[in-house]
């Protein structure tokens, strides 16, 4: 038998993968999303591989630190998950066809390419919010506010403060970066404690929002003496629907894209006659609500003239996006 030519790379059975748990996280993002650069603990975004219309990138790849593995959550479209669930996502797959063709693929790549380099997720320092500096209540104010027809008792009621300023930290390595952040309009959204969960940019084209922690926003402020509870997709739609008093409560999840937990919804179907969703007009929003119905039977409502129902009101008014919210609600209770 003849020597083997120095043009073949050697590659032996333990380089080969069995099942997922041989497969980093990092790997399958990077090959089928065909990403610039390795994964080493650093967040990526780009644009939406499942919405062609994202005009600025919107899906994130990020680590989860608990779970030690790359995930990804689409903005656009609401679609999230793990390595797995993306092979699916991406060509419309079963859980084992995915975990198939990932072994395969991994497999065919390593005879072509040579073992892999083990790499360890070195997670990457982030900005936090550090101290926050509130202000009084000015005529600026009101008048964004009021577009909406939220009022300052309104505000009031579910915490949301002015911002003066607001300062963020990032402990790296060697060493701590301090950012101060200043614009005219900048509001806080806080617990019924006062920890802030949430810090809303409304004139930022970037990082409208920033969230400090995981939050049901208006549970704090149920009452449960209403019939009905509207889902909405963020808590200025939702006081813009308490604005109209019309006998509704409402509650809003972080994002339209997250899922109340299934205990919370359960204990909000035993205390109302009717729970609904109104989340935004758009693909995100459609498929969350197709979610709603599908997991917790919950129907939903929509206007067909905006993206969401605070939009409506500054462009329509209240006077005319209240009753066509009343005849949407009348028709499914």
């Amino acid at each position: 038998m003849g020597d083997c030519p120095l043009s073949i790379t050697m590659i032996t059975t333990k380089n080969f993968a069995s099942d997922k748990k041989d497969i980093k996280s990092s790997w399958v993002f990077e090959y089928y999303l065909d990403l610039p650069e390795r994964l080493t603990g650093q967040d990526v975004k780009i644009k939406s591989i499942f919405n062609s219309n994202d005009k600025s990138p919107s899906m994130f790849i990020y680590l989860n630190t608990t779970r030690n593995e790359y995930m990804y959550k689409d903005f656009s479209t609401g679609n999230q998950g793990s390595k797995i669930d993306i092979v699916q996502a991406l060509f419309d797959l079963s859980y084992s066809q995915a975990l198939f063709r990932i072994v395969e693929d991994y497999n065919r790549f390593i005879r072509e390419n040579g073992s892999m380099k083990d790499i360890e997720y070195i997670p990457v320092a982030k900005y936090q919010v550090d101290y926050i500096k509130n202000r009084e209540w000015t005529e600026a104010d009101a008048s964004y506010w009021l577009q909406y027809n939220i009022g300052v008792t309104l505000l009031g009621r579910f915490n949301i403060k002015p911002i003066e300023y607001y300062t963020m930290v990032k402990d790296g390595l060697d060493e701590v970066s301090k950012i101060t952040i200043q614009h005219p309009m900048i509001y806080g959204y806080y617990d019924k404690v006062g920890e802030i969960y949430k810090i809303y940019q409304p004139k930022q084209k970037k990082r409208k929002f920033i969230k400090t922690r995981k939050y049901l926003q208006g549970l704090d402020q149920l009452s449960y003496d209403k019939k009905y509870l509207i889902i909405c997709s963020s808590l200025k739609d939702a006081l813009c629907i308490l604005s109209f008093k019309l006998g509704v409560e409402v509650i809003a999840p972080d994002s339209e894209n997250t899922m109340i937990k299934p205990y919370i919804i359960q204990n909000l179907l035993s205390k109302y006659k009717k729970v609904l969703c109104l989340l935004d007009n758009d693909e995100a929003g459609h498929a969350a609500m197709e979610k709603y119905k599908k997991i917790y039977k919950i129907e939903s409502i929509h206007l067909k003239s905006e993206k969401d129902i605070s939009d409506a009101v500054a462009k329509y008014g209240a006077e005319v996006v209240k009753p066509k919210l009343f005849n949407l609600i009348k028709e499914k209770i």
